[in-house]
């Protein structure tokens, strides 16, 4: 498993379909993930400190994990079958609970819990974008400005 930060949420035009966009923490592959609207804005809000006035679900699953005397210790991000990314949620207890990558997301950045992802999966569908190439970091972006789901899919 390799650690991966959350660069950001996008938007993927023409379609208008929300994307979370991680990184190798140590490396240069890069992941797009495609999610919901709802997914998208719990993401942008916990990565802009946005606090809302009541919880939102994100919020309430942080506050259920605390209040139960349970931590969330990782958020693994493991396969892709037909398109679809699948996610689990590893508790200090060692609980294993099957989760989607941007509810995961959403909540590890709640609660401060690392985002690891498969080799396996970075391997197939990681977008290497070397650091020192900015000409390559311009090309992606606009990639990912023309890419669809459909693209990843095998």
């Amino acid at each position: 498993m390799r650690e991966v930060e959350v660069v950001g949420v996008r938007v993927e035009m023409p379609s208008n379909q929300p994307i979370v966009l991680l990184r190798e923490a140590e490396g240069e592959r890069y992941l797009p993930i495609w999610i919901g609207a709802v997914e998208a804005t719990a993401i942008a809000f916990a990565q802009q400190g946005v606090i809302p006035p009541r919880p939102l679900t994100h919020d309430l699953l942080k506050n259920v994990l605390e209040s139960t005397g349970n931590t969330l210790t990782e958020v693994r991000i493991t396969e892709m079958t037909d398109g679809v990314f699948y996610a689990s949620l590893v508790l200090d207890s060692g609980a294993e609970i099957d989760a989607r990558p941007s509810d995961s997301i959403a909540l590890a950045m709640r609660t401060g819990a690392r985002i690891v992802c498969s080799e396996g999966l970075l391997d197939e569908v990681g977008i290497a974008v070397p650091d020192e190439r900015e000409e390559e970091v311009e090309k992606f972006r606009e990639f990912l400005d023309h890419v669809s789901p459909e693209d990843f899919e095998s």
